[in-house]
Order: structure tokens, then sequence, then C-alpha cells
């Protein structure tokens, strides 16, 4: 609930202003959800890409912490908002919160902004936003999972037909002039952790990933050799070019150029799933003070005092990221020790 404003200064001695927007719910909470029973007003859920819809005061997710409710802004003054207080037993809606600003004196600095996916609907041809059963990779990700939308059935958005047949287009938007000229790192080994995600719910299922070059970074090459091994997962090395739908079944129908013979694929799946990059947030928004440098990508240089870590700096997995994030720590404690 709060996003840096400013910050001004010199490595040892930063200012920096903080704002904080109210989450209309105090330290009382008990996370006991009573709010959330009684609010009528929903909303997209945020936390899984809108694909499905949460009451207007929810838990932003079962992680979350601190572990506490949130009003949307969209029931302020209203009779959802009065309701929710109604029912708190704790008294720990606040619907008097007002946003605010605190200042904090640093002496060093670490973006860890992360990342965001790349905007799907850019890269016209592949059909997001237009195809009800094309998603994306992180959208993929929320539907395998135990408290996703579809509480972890991989099944297709248009009518909830259950998968049996889907398509991975790799480098959706990546190693592209017109998109993201770099490569994310993670996505070849994401698509088939998520091919065996569909191969475990449906034995039968038939799988398609279609690639430039796969890459399993580090230690991953015995996996991506159980997958190739998989006689229902096929592997077309080749770009995909067009992504149509057949208007009878909303099947997507996925075309491509198979590299090594020169021939034209076409595919007929329940789904399609956009291995989209990472693009790094800072990129995305200005960053809320000049003393910051980026490259040309958006990611973040280092420099005395202010230091990157994680997918801010560049792409990288979860556990390079651990490391970065270490690196980071420690220059950030040696300018505040003033070496």
């Amino acid at each position: 609930m709060a996003k840096v404003k400013e910050i001004k200064g010199e490595p040892g001695a930063y200012t920096a202003k903080i704002a904080i927007t109210p989450r209309y719910v105090n330290e009382r909470c008990t996370a006991c959800g009573r709010c959330g029973e009684v609010c009528e007003t929903e909303i997209e859920n945020p936390f899984n890409y809108g694909m499905d819809r949460i009451k207007a005061a929810y838990l932003p997710h079962e992680m979350a912490f601190p572990l506490r409710y949130v009003l949307a802004p969209d029931i302020i003054g209203t009779d959802d908002a009065a309701r929710c207080a109604e029912a708190c037993a704790y008294d720990a809606i606040d619907l008097t919160m007002a946003p605010e600003v605190v200042e904090l004196h640093v002496a060093s600095i670490i973006l860890a902004t992360g990342w965001e996916p790349y905007d799907a609907e850019r890269i016209e041809n592949l059909g997001f936003g237009t195809l009800e059963n094309v998603i994306t990779n992180v959208m993929m990700e929320r539907l395998a999972a135990s408290d996703g939308p579809t509480k972890g059935r991989i099944v297709r958005p248009s009518d909830g037909k259950e998968v049996k047949r889907i398509a991975f287009c790799q480098c959706a938007g990546q190693r592209d002039e017109n998109h993201l000229p770099f490569c994310s790192r993670v996505c070849c080994l994401a698509s088939l952790k998520q091919s065996r995600y569909v191969r475990q719910q449906y034995p039968d299922a038939e799988i398609s990933i279609f690639y430039i070059d796969l890459r399993a970074m580090g230690r991953n090459e015995a996996f991506l050799k159980d997958i190739e091994g998989d006689e229902k997962v096929r592997l077309i090395k080749g770009k995909v070019a067009r992504v149509t739908e057949d208007p009878a079944t909303k099947d997507v129908i996925v075309e491509a150029e198979a590299t090594a013979s020169g021939t034209i694929v076409r595919t007929q799946v329940d789904m399609l799933v956009l291995a989209t990059g990472m693009v790094p947030s800072a990129a995305l928004e200005k960053v809320p003070f000049p003393l910051a440098a980026l490259d040309e990508y958006g990611f973040v240089l280092d420099r005395p005092g202010i230091y990157g870590a994680g997918c801010a700096k560049r792409p990288l997995d979860v556990a390079g990221s651990v490391q970065d994030a270490t690196a980071a720590a420690m220059k950030a404690i040696r300018t505040a020790a003033g070496r």
C-alpha cells in the first residue's frame, strides 16, 4: 500500500517521500473474512489477472503480509462500506483513513521493483485479447494454482472445457526488435513445466510447443530431455505466424512454419498459451527520482548508493534473484557504513 514518490540526496544521505494508500482496515484485523461475507460489490481479481472476481472487501492473496483485509476504494462512501464496518467484531474497519506521506532518511537504496508480463495485446497476430482461449504464461500459472480462479483445474476460459489439446507459443514478443529484443531466460522452462501440469491432470492430453530455440538454463538439461521423451509432447521448431479461431467451437488454430522442413504446420487446440517475457517495472513507470540509471530496456544500472536487485536489474529465475539480492544488500550496507 506504499509507493515511493520522491528521493533526493546523495550516497549516505538520501531523503525519501513515501505515499501510503489507505486500506480502510487497521491492525486489529484478524482476517476473519466477515466483511467479505456481507460485502455485495465485486471487482476483478488482480492477483488472478482478471480471470475471476472477488468481493470489494478482500484479502489480496493467501500469503499476504500483513495478513489483513483491504476495502476497495470503489465502495468507500457506499452502503457496502457501512455494512462491512457494522459486521466487523474487532472495530478493524476505519472508513476515515486518508492518504498520507511519510519521510524517511536513508543511506542507500535498493531498487527491487521486479517485472511485469509483456502486454500480449500488442502482438496482434497471436490473438490475445480478441480470442477467448488465448492466455499468457502467467495466467496459466494461476489456472494451475490451488488458490487460483479454477482451484487448480486447467480449463479454458470460454466455456470451462477440460484442456485435452494445448499449444505453447514460445518467445511471444521476445527476441523481436518490434517488441522485446532480449530473451527473458525463464520462459522455456516455465512452458515445459506447465506442459507437465497438463499431462498430470489429463494423461492423454496432446501438447504442442512452438519454439525458436529451447533454452534450459543452468542444471535443467535433464528436465528438457525428459519432456523431449514424452510421446504426448510435440516440440516444433518454428515461429508462430498466425492465430485464428474456429467460430463454432472456439478452438484456437495455430499456424507456423517448421524451420527444419520449411512446411506450414497447422494445429487446432483447445487453448493456446503465450510465453510472454519480462518487462522491468521501472520501464513501465517513471522512476521517482532522477538519480537512478536505466539501460535502453529499462533495467536498473548500479551506481554509488543506488543498487538494482533481481529482475529489476536483468531477467533472472528465483535462485538468481535471491543471489543478486544478497549482493545488492551487501553493497547497500557498505554505503551505509561509509565504505
